[in-house]
């Protein structure tokens, strides 16, 4: 998986369907999830699509699968799993994962049902982090 300031470097040169190509790509690049972990335990509340995020970690890293049944927005959670994964709990939960992701001007560049679930996932990213982080 790319980091959060790589693909921030691309997506500041690319434009309008270059930047939504970009986000459809992420997506296309995460970890399959396995369609056992997709319940409702896992589906992230307030997205218009359908999205679901599995938390995991190893040895106070964060892990996570996810998938989503739209492109651009299984793209945006691509986007989000970037800033964090693989890192060390603590210093996610210390995290602002909304300004980390603040070069992408989401609510200026996509439709608002496309980001209106942001704010669910960056919550559920920090919770488990939280959790972790407390032992």
């Amino acid at each position: 998986m790319r980091t959060l300031s790589d693909i921030a470097e691309e997506y500041e040169f690319l434009e309008g369907d270059e930047r939504y190509r970009l986000l459809i790509e992420l997506g296309r690049d995460l970890e399959p999830m396995p369609d056992a972990l997709k319940t409702d335990a896992t589906l992230v509340r307030g997205c218009s699509a359908q999205v679901w995020v599995y938390p995991t970690s190893d040895n106070d890293r964060l892990h996570f699968l996810a998938d989503s049944n739209a492109a651009i927005t299984k793209g945006i959670v691509a986007l989000i799993i970037s800033a964090v994964q693989d890192q060390h709990a603590r210093d996610v939960a210390k995290m602002d994962i909304a300004a980390a992701l603040e070069p992408f001007d989401l609510r200026n560049q996509l439709s608002s049902n496309r980001t209106q679930g942001v704010p669910n996932m960056i919550a559920l990213v920090k919770e488990h982090a939280a959790r972790i982080a407390a032992g």
